[in-house]
């Protein structure tokens, strides 16, 4: 069976979607997975957390760890979206705290350092991604010019889909007394990643609704250990692992548990779980995930041509090692192609003026052909 068959409920449902860096459509493994967790919570009803944690989480951080290269899965802290993740490690360091970050990070990091900015809990500096060919220098450069608490970068900016080149190199370059969480939202999945050089230095967010293909709900936070361990913003789950001392205080487990929050939904452990397991059966691996995606970038980038209908690719072709798994195309028009594509049954998506377009495992290169003939179409 082919990685597309795969797909063929979502497919039958979504025949033209291309927006799997969006909402990457789910394989068929995770009705039958969704269906388990009904039927777990039926049977073990209160009890089914036992269940959850020994089994259905743990077996989620060994996938994870595995595909990350993390050399401890206990390491992996879990919950229903990356933004709690964030704020309660922002809750660990000092009020108000000094962060660095991009222009090019994701509406939610945005909106809330500019909220924190605004209440007086934080004081947020801002580099930009573009020119791409320098911000490398540029972002290490100004990580190096005051004392910052928390550094954040996406791997793969959202509204570009640049990657941040040797990742290991640049967070080597930052200083050590800032704590560095690097969004993988766009990377996990999509890009190979290794973080076994960098995993005592720097958390790692990400989830499932994208390159994962579990959708909503199923986040995680690597938190090297000996770094922030006493969440100001901690949930009752954050007490269930062995506890250290805190001298009388409230006591924190040294793993990523640390940083667990409250009550949550489990189903969408299940269908990543169920994802993972379809994706090993099959020896899929993320190199092979991104090596034909990248192929069909190329396909569709050759059937358009310099296509001024799209507007401007960016990055544009040929100036960047690699790329995330969309095309982004900047123009004045993106409102409106977006709706003529949708009127035809396409889905994309758009960020402002940007249009992007992007493939997953479950499209063909005939898929991308017929994209491309309604794009370039009079």
């Amino acid at each position: 069976m082919s990685a597309v068959d795969r797909f063929s409920l979502a497919r039958a449902a979504q025949p033209r979607h291309f927006a799997a860096h969006s909402h990457h459509l789910w394989p068929d493994v995770t009705a039958q997975a969704h269906q388990q967790a009904w039927w777990d919570a039926v049977e073990h009803a209160d009890h089914k957390w036992e269940r959850v944690f020994a089994v259905v989480v743990s077996e989620a951080q060994a996938h994870i760890a595995g595909r990350l290269r993390l050399p401890d899965a206990a390491t992996i802290a879990v919950a229903a979206n990356t933004h709690e993740l964030v704020t309660r490690l922002v809750s660990s360091l000092p009020n108000p705290a000094r962060i660095l970050m991009t222009d090019g990070e994701f509406h939610s990091m945005r909106r809330q350092a500019e909220r924190w900015a605004e209440a007086g809990r934080a004081e947020v500096h801002v580099v930009p991604v573009e020119p791409f060919d320098s911000f490398v220098d540029r972002f290490v450069e100004r990580a190096g010019r005051h004392a910052f608490d928390l550094i954040y970068v996406s791997h793969v900016m959202f509204d570009s889909g640049f990657v941040v080149p040797e990742l290991p190199a640049v967070v080597e370059q930052l200083p050590s007394s800032a704590e560095v969480v690097i969004d993988g939202y766009h990377g996990f999945m999509a890009l190979p990643t290794d973080l076994s050089l960098m995993a005592d230095r720097i958390f790692y967010v990400a989830g499932g609704y994208k390159y994962a293909m579990a959708g909503e709900g199923a986040c995680f936070m690597h938190c090297p250990s000996g770094r922030v361990l006493r969440p100001v913003d901690t949930g009752w789950y954050g007490g269930f692992a062995a506890l250290e001392d805190a001298s009388g205080g409230v006591g924190y487990a040294s793993d990523g548990s640390r940083f667990l929050g409250a009550t949550f939904d489990p189903a969408p452990w299940y269908r990543f779980n169920s994802v993972q397991r379809m994706l090993n059966r099959d020896g899929t691996t993320v190199e092979g995930i991104h090596d034909h995606v990248m192929a069909l970038q190329e396909r569709f980038l050759d059937g358009i041509g310099p296509s001024p209908a799209l507007g401007r690719l960016i990055p544009a072709r040929g100036t960047v090692p690699d790329r995330g798994h969309f095309l982004a195309f900047a123009g004045t028009d993106a409102e409106r192609i977006e709706a003529a594509l949708r009127g035809w049954g396409v889905m994309v998506d758009r960020r402002g003026d940007r249009l992007r377009i992007g493939f997953g495992i479950y499209h063909r290169t005939t898929d991308v052909d017929d994209l491309v003939g309604l794009v370039v179409s009079p």
